[in-house]
């Protein structure tokens, strides 16, 4: 069973032990750490980041990380990273049905596939855009990305992160934040999985500021938890696979990874319940940018320029009066690869079911489909309570180049671009003369 505690705040310290009097007191590394423990820090920023931008936790645990063999590249997998290559950048509209559940045999690692990303871990920019499918838990064998943190979207089955730092139970309608470099083991609780992954190569989710809306709303840093320290005392013959620039590596060990008895620190992971964000909508009229969804921000040194955004679409109240509810034709400089959990999205009649996916590129026009825009025309404009949907949007700066999988998989819906064509012509003026 997984144990929280508040995150309460992403520069915020944590102290968490699983055996009393396991974390030192008043020095981080002392000469010789109690219970024989290993003492390591684990960095997730550079030593000189900023105090407010800076993460790095120390961790004593019964054998230090360095106590594995030689690790050799494991070719062939569905994982891919920058720079992305294989086909070019597409200014289609494209969107997938969801992917089936494996009939075979197949663990969360194991049914990861790449569908798009831009940038690359070597230049510490951009993000990769995976969607898994399994029916079995990980067994005997460990992950750590040493890419980039992983935003994790369940959308079908519960989850169990067991981490070097704690467990975190995650459930569709729920998210969980993988810092990178963390070795993790992943359960399914439920027979079979699926979700979405944001693989962040730039710097670490943060909560985005809110500028004019003030102190309240969106997320609130309280909601976010993080795992209380759990350890694993067990030898045998495991293995650690590791994502290296894109590559995925395996080495042996003769011992559990998950061996950390007490941790304090503030790189770690988390998770979020999204039922706790806090809808910032107009009460008057038209309809505001989406940015007012943003759960999570990955920025850039450019203000106001995210390298990848998490954005959400929950449970919300419609109320603005003489507008057009929703979501407007429009075209525009970032990148959106949208997923629905569960219930049906506002701006789509039909085709886009949970566990679906689309992507619609910069500068290139989307928006409502014929029949919602016909629809939300003529819909008498009451307060209406938008109920049993969540939608999320992952939103890069940079283009997504997908991959041939993507491009070539039964699920994508080659005649997605039908649902517009029957939009009609409603001009009614003419030329002045």
């Amino acid at each position: 069973m997984s144990k929280l505690q508040y995150q309460s705040g992403f520069a915020n310290e944590f102290a968490t032990e699983a055996v009393a009097g396991a974390l030192p007191q008043g020095q981080n590394a002392p000469q010789k750490s109690r219970f024989g423990l290993y003492t390591e820090q684990f960095s997730g920023t550079p030593f000189t980041a900023p105090r407010a931008t800076n993460r790095r936790a120390w961790l004593y645990r019964i054998r230090p990380s360095v106590t594995h063999r030689p690790f050799v590249n494991l070719p062939g997998n569905n994982m891919r990273s920058g720079p992305f290559e294989e086909v070019p950048a597409t200014p289609n509209q494209l969107r997938w049905d969801p992917l089936p559940i494996p009939a075979a045999p197949c663990d969360f690692l194991d049914g990861i596939i790449t569908f798009g990303g831009n940038g690359g871990p070597a230049g510490q920019t951009g993000c990769a855009v995976h969607i898994y499918a399994a029916n079995q838990s990980m067994s005997g064998r460990f992950f750590a990305n040493a890419d980039g943190e992983m935003l994790i979207v369940p959308q079908l089955g519960k989850l169990r992160f067991a981490t070097e730092q704690g467990i975190l139970d995650v459930a569709p309608g729920e998210i969980c934040v993988i810092p990178r470099g963390l070795k993790v083991r992943v359960e399914l609780l439920e027979h079979s999985a699926r979700g979405y992954i944001c693989e962040n190569y730039g710097l670490p989710f943060r909560l985005p500021d809110l500028g004019p809306i003030g102190a309240n709303g969106l997320a609130n840093p309280r909601d976010f938890l993080a795992p209380v320290a759990a350890f694993e005392d067990v030898e045998g013959d495991f293995q650690i696979l590791c994502k290296f620039q894109g590559q995925l590596w395996s080495a042996g060990i003769d011992h559990s990874p998950l061996d950390v008895v007490g941790w304090h620190g503030n790189y770690a992971p988390y998770k979020y319940d999204m039922a706790n964000f806090n809808c910032i909508n107009t009460v008057s009229f038209d309809h505001p940018d989406p940015s007012i969804y943003t759960v999570l921000t990955a920025p850039t040194a450019v203000p106001g320029t995210s390298n990848v955004d998490f954005a959400i679409f929950p449970p919300r109240w419609m109320v603005a009066e003489h507008t057009f509810r929703p979501p407007w034709f429009h075209r525009n400089a970032m990148n959106e690869f949208m997923g629905l959990i569960f219930g049906q999205y506002d701006a789509k009649a039909e085709g886009f079911v949970p566990g679906s996916a689309s992507l619609h590129s910069c500068m290139q026009a989307h928006g409502p489909d014929a029949e919602t825009f016909e629809r939300a025309e003529i819909a008498d404009l009451k307060p209406h309570y938008l109920g049993g949907t969540l939608a999320f949007m992952f939103e890069t700066q940079l283009v997504l180049y997908p991959t041939r999988f993507a491009l070539e998989t039964d699920c994508l819906q080659r005649d997605y671009f039908e649902v517009w064509q029957s939009l009609k012509k409603h001009f009614t003026g003419s030329p002045i003369r």
